[in-house]
């Protein structure tokens, strides 16, 4: 055999050397304080989405019947593919974590971009909902249109369903720019067994924005749909 033949790609990457900010002592003592800065910070999320949630039951208590028959006009089978990809993205993102942790770094690059088509499609089908919302006249605003109930409680509805869902999308989209930028590291070898704080952190926003549809889904989609 030729002594030039080529070698077999190896998809593993070596350990980079710890990196960590002048003003940690070490890169175990920076991991610590990054996963507790996104805790702190997914707790004060919890809080801000939670005041939502609590508005959307209060309403939906007082106008069920209304609520029932607002929520019948979503659309149900877009809602559930949604969440399938969703959790599918969870499953990606988590792969994407331990691939880091463990050094694979093709694997890592592929699970990136699972994660980030993954969203990307949520968001273009929830798009497709938007505008099917827009043509059925169930935006709040002058022009906003209820035939089949009261049409007050039914815009406070919809009101409630562009802002939760909306405010969602919008932490999707911070993702995916997230999980882009983790993309080109990763192609620069960045992230491997030493290192691998900024996958692992995005990681926990990605599946908190995930756990947020998971609640999203049943209170806008399933219950109740009719009265």
């Amino acid at each position: 055999m030729s002594d030039h033949a080529a070698a077999p790609i190896d998809t593993t990457i070596p350990p980079p050397a710890p990196a960590f900010a002048h003003h940690f002592d070490d890169a175990v003592q920076q991991h610590e304080a990054s996963t507790l800065g996104i805790w702190v910070f997914l707790v004060t999320e919890i809080m801000f989405f939670g005041g939502l949630f609590l508005a959307y039951i209060e309403y939906r208590v007082e106008y069920p019947s209304v609520f029932a028959h607002a929520s019948a006009e979503l659309d149900f089978w877009l809602g559930t593919i949604n969440t399938a990809v969703l959790l599918t993205s969870s499953l990606t993102m988590a792969l994407a974590v331990r691939s880091a942790q463990t050094g694979k770094r093709r694997l890592l690059l592929i699970c990136l971009v699972l994660t980030i088509v993954l969203g990307t499609t949520f968001l273009g089908i929830k798009g497709v909902e938007y505008a099917h919302k827009f043509e059925e006249h169930f935006v709040p605003g002058p022009g906003f249109q209820f035939p089949y109930a009261d049409p007050r409680p039914a815009e406070i509805f919809f009101s409630l369903y562009f802002a939760m869902t909306g405010l969602h999308a919008v932490h999707m989209i911070i993702g995916v720019g997230l999980l882009g930028w983790l993309l080109v590291q990763a192609r620069r070898g960045r992230f491997g067994p030493a290192y691998y704080t900024p996958v692992e952190v995005s990681g926990l926003y990605w599946h908190f924005v995930d756990i947020v549809w998971i609640f999203l889904y049943p209170l806008l989609y399933l219950i109740p749909r009719h009265y």
